[in-house]
């Protein structure tokens, strides 16, 4: 099997038990997997490639636990700029009902291109909308090219707004269709394996989108598969007023009632998840992905996330649909969240309500537990083989290094140098090895100009 040894790190950040910071720090990867971690004079000096870390920081890949991948197409729209969440989907679910299979494919490679660039090794994407013969296929498709760790979830949408849902009737599907789709593609995609590079997850979009009975019967379907539950939750107060007056609760009980709450269970957003809910997502160890950029972008709020961990909620962070961010980054995803849990993250804030190395072990190995995983989110032996490097050499972090490692969030990181995922340099020197970047971002802006003209003519 290929050996592969990075070497000569300046600081080397496991994340194990021990949260070691290794000087002149090594990793040792046979195959897709880590063998060996320690200082480089105490590793093998010989294997089938030797990568430099020299003036770099090595830490394990982070994982972005919320994305909607198709969004790249239709970031800045000018229509949308200034909406709240409802009204910013009302604008774009007529954009979205003209995707075609080839803008799932390239907008799942721009996305990604986009994160492996700035950190990410393993992320998950929430395709909820399937018009014009779009299937999750096309999404798997472009992952399968760029070769990033997946979790593609089958969301959907059923309630339309003739029935009392946001969106409009043409791009909701029929529940028996939609459960019957997402098992075929569990049997067909789903690898529940240690080391796995793709996971199909269960994943009704929203409560204003889906009904009970589908939130209930997906719940049912996952389990019986053995395979994880996405959804939105609880993100701004319209969605709270919803669920109140559609249910009767909140959104926690609304969840609670349905099956939809456990370590299988991770629900983005969570802004307004109240006191009882933080409660029971501790009790029953559903996660959360916080996404800060997009919560600020459609003004949602600030989602308690120091609150969350102190009850001992699964956190990790997500990145968000690239046209409620705007930008996939996700160092600078982490660098935001830590700044705002300092403004206003419940209960508890100031300067030291989140520091640099908490939001990383949220960024990894917190993403890690929220997706189920424990074969990711740390450099230990026996753990995937998923790390990136990080130069110290640009403008961006002079003057920093008397702690590179906190530097790597309170500074602004342009991109990473290497990526490896599943033992595999995915990014080298900055440059994608996968795909020719230029190319796919020329193919990507025409789509995104077809696209907005369809909708257009629509109108």
């Amino acid at each position: 099997m290929p050996t592969l040894l990075i070497r000569h790190a300046r600081v080397l950040v496991t994340m194990d038990a021990g949260r070691r910071e290794i000087a002149d720090g090594a990793v040792f990867i046979r195959d897709h997997v880590i063998e060996a971690v320690g200082p480089s004079s105490a590793l093998p000096a010989i294997a089938d490639e030797i990568i430099d870390a020299t003036n770099q920081i090595v830490l394990p890949g982070l994982v972005n636990t919320h994305h909607h991948m198709f969004q790249t197409l239709t970031r800045a729209l000018p229509a949308v700029q200034d909406c709240e969440l409802f009204s910013w989907l009302r604008g774009l679910y007529p954009v979205w009902a003209n995707l075609t299979p080839e803008m799932v494919r390239v907008s799942t490679q721009t996305a990604m291109a986009e994160l492996l660039l700035s950190g990410c090794t393993t992320s998950s994407d929430h395709l909820y909308i399937y018009p014009n013969g779009v299937r999750l296929e096309d999404s798997l498709e472009g992952d399968e090219a760029i070769g990033m760790r997946f979790h593609a979830a089958r969301g959907a949408m059923s309630v339309g707004q003739s029935q009392g849902g946001l969106p409009p009737d043409r791009v909701v599907e029929r529940e028996p269709a939609i459960l019957k789709e997402t098992q075929r593609l569990i049997e067909r995609w789903h690898d529940p394996a240690r080391f796995a590079m793709r996971r199909i997850v269960v994943a009704p979009c929203s409560p204003f989108s889906v009904s009970r009975e589908l939130m209930r019967d997906s719940a049912l379907l996952a389990r019986e598969h053995g395979v994880s539950l996405h959804t939105h939750l609880a993100e701004n107060d319209h969605d709270i007023a919803y669920t109140r007056e559609k249910f009767g609760c909140t959104p926690a009980e609304y969840a609670e009632q349905l099956g939809w709450v456990g370590p299988d269970v991770w629900c983005a957003h969570c802004v307004k998840l109240d006191a009882a809910g933080i409660d029971l997502f501790a009790r029953t160890g559903t996660g959360v992905a916080h996404c800060p950029g997009s919560n600020m972008r459609l003004a949602s709020g600030i989602a308690p996330i120091r609150a969350m961990r102190d009850a001992g909620v699964a956190v990790g962070l997500g990145v968000d649909g690239s046209a409620s961010n705007d930008a996939g980054h996700m160092l600078g995803e982490a660098r935001m969240a830590m700044l705002l849990q300092r403004v206003a993250g419940g209960p508890v804030h100031g300067p030291s309500a989140m520091t640099a190395r908490q939001i990383l072990e949220i960024a990894t190995l917190g993403g890690a537990r929220v997706l189920g995983r424990n074969d990711i989110g740390a450099l230990a032996v026996g753990m995937a083989a998923d790390l990136v490097t990080v130069p110290l050499d640009d403008i961006g972090l002079a003057g920093a290094l008397h702690d590179p490692v906190a530097a790597l969030v309170f500074c602004q990181v342009p991109r990473i140098r290497h990526s490896i995922i599943n033992g595999r340099v995915v990014v080298r020197d900055g440059r994608i090895t996968t795909l020719e970047l230029p190319v796919l971002v020329e193919r990507h802006n025409r789509l995104a100009t077809i696209l907005a003209n369809a909708a257009a003519s629509t109108h």
